[in-house]
């Protein structure tokens, strides 16, 4: 592949997922704004309570997904095509497996719901626990199809089931009265109606990936499990994250210090799904060229995406800068000046770690597929739980509401600063080895 033309596929393939992505953060937003407006506070305390097991559905879809979807792509590019078939079907087979086994029962009282909203969070997750395959099996097709070389299907599955929530969403709670068990079952139909939108692919043999009777293979089960792990680590200390962060600002600045945290953790999740985009699209380039032996354009695709990194980091932050005040407006429909005032400086710290986010995030998915996962794993761990959780504390007291918003970035940087060294690291090891 030219320089030229694998600057073509990276544009294609980063391009086509943020899309996907942008569309997925959306029904998120939309769900939650739905939810608040016709249940209020208990209903959207109930979601909130049941988002970190959805987390983990939704993590661990992913972390099979791309996981097999790394090890099919390296597979198939070494022209070794058995080998890439049982890859998926040993994905497939553990998929089962794991969504077989979640349960709603005791999980509600762990999770802390009180007797106001427990009925409510146990209907929602009820849903959700029920759907759990098709969760995880829509984020293990869509990998594989990616990896397959249809990105755009991916991204029009992607997309499409992302909408037919918002407008589901709407129809369910509102015209139809169907409360938070409508919110849950429409959330539950977007991976169907994006399988259906997949499945023409699969009924007419244009995949070059297919089940094969084989023994479950502990070694590929074990890669597979390494190479997602990032993605299922990210997914769900998000959710601890946020629970954590929520508990010091009721403490230092009460509901409307979470509510103000609430505007900035929505612009978050729209800026950190760009990001998401651009990894998990240069995974299956990247897997493709390493798996054939193109460490020259395994190199120039991360230098893209670094460069994509830093061109939408830089536009984001002046975004912000420039419209905190604005931006803050449209979520403080109240007119609250202590809101306005909260959010809008907080908008401004804590979006400094924009470029370092994003580069973890890219940093994460090169490793992974570029079959060493272990640092991978250190920059997951670093960020999600590590660094992130035991700094919001130390800053909080040193620094009060400051110190909370200045925690992400800290973050961040330190993890960028490791994942460069361990970038270093690579290369030099790559670089004797050949």
């Amino acid at each position: 592949m030219k320089e030229m033309s694998c600057f073509k596929v990276f544009l294609k393939y980063s391009s086509l997922n943020v899309l996907g992505m942008l569309g997925l953060s959306f029904y998120i937003l939309a769900d939650t704004f739905f939810v608040s407006r016709a249940l209020g506070a208990d209903g959207l305390t109930a979601l909130n309570l049941a988002i970190p097991v959805y987390s983990f559905i939704n993590g661990s879809g992913l972390m099979l997904g791309i996981g097999g979807g790394t090890k099919y792509s390296i597979l198939r590019s070494q022209k070794n095509k058995v080998k890439a078939n049982q890859a998926f079907t040993n994905a497939v087979v553990f998929t089962g497996i794991i969504a077989g086994i979640f349960c709603s029962g005791p999980l509600v009282r762990m999770l802390g719901a009180n007797e106001s909203v427990f009925q409510m969070t146990k209907t929602y997750l009820q849903v959700i626990l029920l759907f759990a395959p098709m969760f995880m099996a829509n984020n293990l097709l869509l990998c594989f199809i990616r990896n397959d070389g249809n990105p755009q299907l991916a991204m029009t599955a992607m997309i499409c089931g992302s909408l037919s929530n918002v407008i589901l969403d709407y129809i369910f709670i509102f015209p139809l009265g169907m409360g938070l068990f409508g919110a849950a079952f429409a959330t539950g139909l977007a991976p169907v109606i994006s399988i259906l939108i997949l499945s023409p692919y699969l009924i007419n043999k244009r995949n070059q990936f297919h089940l094969k009777k084989c023994r479950l293979s502990a070694n590929l089960l074990l890669d597979i499990f390494s190479s997602g792990l990032p993605s299922l680590i990210t997914e769900v200390s998000s959710g601890i994250v946020i629970i954590v962060f929520n508990m010091i600002l009721l403490r230092i600045a009460g509901n409307i210090g979470v509510a103000a945290y609430g505007v900035i953790a929505n612009l978050s999740l729209v800026v950190m799904a760009v990001y998401t985009g651009i990894a998990q699209g240069i995974q299956p380039v990247l897997s493709s060229n390493y798996g054939a032996g193109n460490h020259k354009n395994v190199t120039a695709i991360l230098r893209y995406a670094v460069t994509a990194v830093i061109v939408i980091s830089a536009c984001v932050y002046l975004c912000i800068f420039f419209g905190a005040e604005p931006i803050t407006g449209v979520f403080n429909s109240s007119h609250n000046k202590t809101l306005q005032d909260i959010a809008a400086a907080g908008l401004k710290i804590y979006f400094t770690a924009s470029v370092f986010a994003g580069f973890n995030v890219v940093a994460a998915v090169y490793f992974t597929s570029t079959e060493y996962p272990r640092p991978a794993h250190i920059i997951s761990i670093l960020r999600g739980f590590v660094i992130i959780i035991p700094m919001a504390f130390l800053l909080s007291s040193l620094g009060g509401i400051t110190g909370v918003w200045a925690a992400f970035p800290t973050t961040e940087l330190l993890v960028s600063l490791i994942g460069m060294i361990l970038l270093f690291q690579f290369h030099k090891v790559k670089k004797e080895d050949s």
